[in-house]
């Protein structure tokens, strides 16, 4: 129950009763609402100068989170950026040196894209941390422009290794005959005593003497471009080209186990030991010849040899005896 209030008049010397007007209550209400309302404000600055509201904590601990977050990305693309340059150091240091390429130019691999503002899309939205995120994409482009560059070379690699797989099994490299004991061997390539004419001429390749039927293979992977007879000469012949820039001779055959176009691998079987044309004794005459010229066969023989047996049979090519054919 509300207090009663009363004022004295001195007009008629009496205490009267106090009545609020309604504007009293008015203005009384509004000042008790503003002196609130100022009070409220100031609580609540000086609670938000000290204490953080449930808003910008949750705000505060996703930046903390995303700060985490890219520490660990930063953390990774440097990792995977040391993976990168150990992979190139390998492919210009090994790979590269042993295929016979050159390295990869510095300036090609860091591959650079052109344009001056590439992140405007980014720069465009304002964002707090628009540094930190430019450089995080920076480095991933530059990093996935790296590997574009290194995936090429690879295929590359990859490519130079089966040439070079075709290219050693395409080399020459074998004995036509089996000589296991190394005693078929009777003439070797250079000048040598011609058996029919008894003067001095350059032998072009290395005689092996064998029974009539031995069997002849071929020295290296390649296609049979012929198979001729003639009445003098290499008599019954075969021809491969093994590529790049070889060809093989086998003269004298007996016969042919191949015929004309056929693909080869090395040791398989092209024909037998014969006495055909120009020839003195069954035997098989056999020539190598790189990029149309004739060269020593010997220098090939180092598939089916070891260190000891290659020099011995050196050691018996280089004899100055008579040839067969």
């Amino acid at each position: 129950m509300s207090r009663i209030k009363y004022y004295y008049d001195p007009k008629t010397c009496k205490y009267e009763r106090y009545t609020r007007s309604k504007w009293d209550i008015v203005l009384n209400s509004l000042g008790f609402l503003s002196l609130s309302s100022i009070l409220a404000i100031i609580f609540i600055i000086v609670f938000n100068m000290y204490f953080d509201s449930p808003k910008e904590l949750m705000l505060k601990k996703e930046n903390k989170e995303l700060k985490l977050y890219y520490g660990f990305l930063e953390e990774e693309v440097g990792k995977m950026n040391q993976m990168l340059a150990d992979l190139q150091q390998r492919d210009d240091n090994l790979y590269r040196i042993i295929f016979e390429t050159e390295p990869i130019a510095p300036e090609i691999r860091q591959a650079g894209i052109g344009g001056s503002d590439r992140y405007r899309e980014i720069r465009e939205k304002g964002l707090n941390q628009e540094k930190m995120i430019i450089s995080l994409h920076s480095k991933i482009d530059a990093l996935k422009r790296q590997l574009y560059v290194q995936s090429v070379s690879y295929d590359e690699v990859t490519e130079m290794a089966l040439m070079k797989e075709e290219y050693w099994a395409s080399i020459p490299a074998i004995q036509p005959v089996l000589n296991e004991n190394l005693n078929l061997l009777a003439s070797g390539y250079g000048i040598r005593l011609h058996p029919i004419l008894k003067v001095k001429k350059m032998h072009t390749g290395v005689d092996f003497t064998a029974p009539k039927g031995t069997p002849i293979y071929a020295t290296g992977d390649g296609v049979v471009i012929t198979v001729k007879t003639v009445f003098g000469g290499y008599g019954k012949y075969v021809e491969i080209d093994h590529g790049f820039g070889f060809v093989t001779r086998y003269a004298h055959m007996n016969d042919f186990k191949v015929r004309q176009g056929q693909k080869v691998k090395r040791g398989d079987l092209i024909g037998s030991v014969g006495n055909t044309g120009s020839s003195t004794a069954p035997h098989i005459h056999y020539e190598v010849l790189k990029d149309g010229k004739h060269v020593n066969p010997v220098n090939y023989f180092f598939k089916d040899l070891t260190p000891e047996e290659y020099d011995k049979i050196l050691e018996l090519a280089s004899k100055e005896n008579q040839s067969l054919s």
